[in-house]
């Protein structure tokens, strides 16, 4: 027996009748296309699968698509406006921060939801912040380094927008 759900993805509404076993990440990738939330272990060890949900990082192999229902959510493909990279994914790029870019999305998006709560995050913070996210190319200084990238950037901008 298929339930409706209504969900705001990237500023966008969706309303889809789901299976209750459906989880949020193959609703995302399967029913809306976004392919950028990854699948990489079904078991919340590696993160991959991270987006935003009513404003909190969360593992998508871990929600029910039905337990979304009401929610707002932002994935990777959320991250970008109006052609331009968010300075999580300019970071990224800029400084190296992947390599063969599975976990990257995971990694953008918790990086995300930590820089939403701390702008100014000490390196420590940053790794404690990424524990949940596994990444099995890098020996993540990069990662790392992509974070600060992005916070110096953004800190930036919000005092320019400040007049400071």
């Amino acid at each position: 027996m298929k339930q409706q759900i209504t969900v705001t993805v990237n500023g966008v509404q969706y309303t889809s009748e789901v299976e209750p076993r459906l989880l949020l990440v193959h609703y995302l990738r399967d029913v809306l296309n976004l392919t950028g939330t990854h699948v990489g272990c079904d078991t919340s060890q590696c993160g991959a699968c991270t987006v935003i949900m009513n404003g909190s990082a969360v593992k998508s192999c871990t929600v029910l698509a039905v337990q979304a229902d009401g929610a707002e959510i932002t994935t990777i493909e959320g991250l970008a406006k109006d052609g331009q990279l968010h300075p999580l994914q300019e970071g990224f790029w800029e400084m190296h921060g992947l390599q063969c870019g599975f976990c990257t999305p995971g990694m953008i998006m918790t990086a995300y939801d930590l820089l939403q709560k701390n702008p100014n995050p000490t390196e420590e913070e940053i790794r404690h912040g990424l524990e949940g996210n596994l990444c099995r190319c890098t020996g993540y200084q990069n990662i790392v380094r992509s974070i600060q990238y992005a916070a110096d950037k953004m800190r930036g901008a919000a005092a320019a927008a400040g007049g400071e």
